[in-house]
């Protein structure tokens, strides 16, 4: 059998899911999902379409997203993860955003657990994330060089 060869354009993958806390499955406040993420959820748990939005999802802030509950290492994670083991219950039926997930050859969070790991010295280390948004302010002021952005993170007093 011929050696498999690695061109330089194929995508190589940097993590290992299996070792891995299921950061993506936790810090992210919702998971949203499509007609045919739901469709997929029905055809699994054998129900309706409309049955399997029911049980399975919930509306948030206009976007239908899966139902979360609270996790043993985060605040809360997806109703979905088995929180012994950190895998999937439904992967073959998890949503589209799962299925693509990092959607590149890295993932930040599995990069930062291992360095993480490496600077304390414990395989045993789950460095705590918590993601957070704000709206950012953007203003253009004059300087001797020209226009520039500036941009606002701060909540601005009313």
């Amino acid at each position: 059998m011929a050696e498999r060869v690695i061109k330089d354009d194929q995508p190589r993958v940097y993590f290992d899911c299996n070792k891995c806390p299921a950061f993506c499955c936790s810090i992210y406040e919702r998971v949203c999902v499509t007609k045919r993420d739901i469709n997929r959820l029905a055809k699994h748990f054998g129900v309706t379409p409309a049955e399997a939005e029911r049980r399975y999802t919930a509306d948030y802030d206009g976007e239908r997203v899966l139902k979360r509950v609270r996790d043993v290492i985060f605040e809360r994670t997806c109703t979905f993860l088995d929180q012994k083991t950190r895998g999937c219950t439904i992967y073959h039926a998890r949503p589209e955003v799962c299925r693509s997930y990092p959607n590149r050859s890295r993932c930040a969070y599995y990069d930062l657990l291992r360095f993480e790991r490496i600077q304390q010295g414990d395989e045993s280390v789950v460095p705590q994330i918590k993601i957070t948004f704000h709206n950012v302010e953007e203003e253009v002021v004059d300087n001797a060089e020209g226009p520039e952005r500036i941009y606002e993170w701060d909540e601005k007093e009313e």
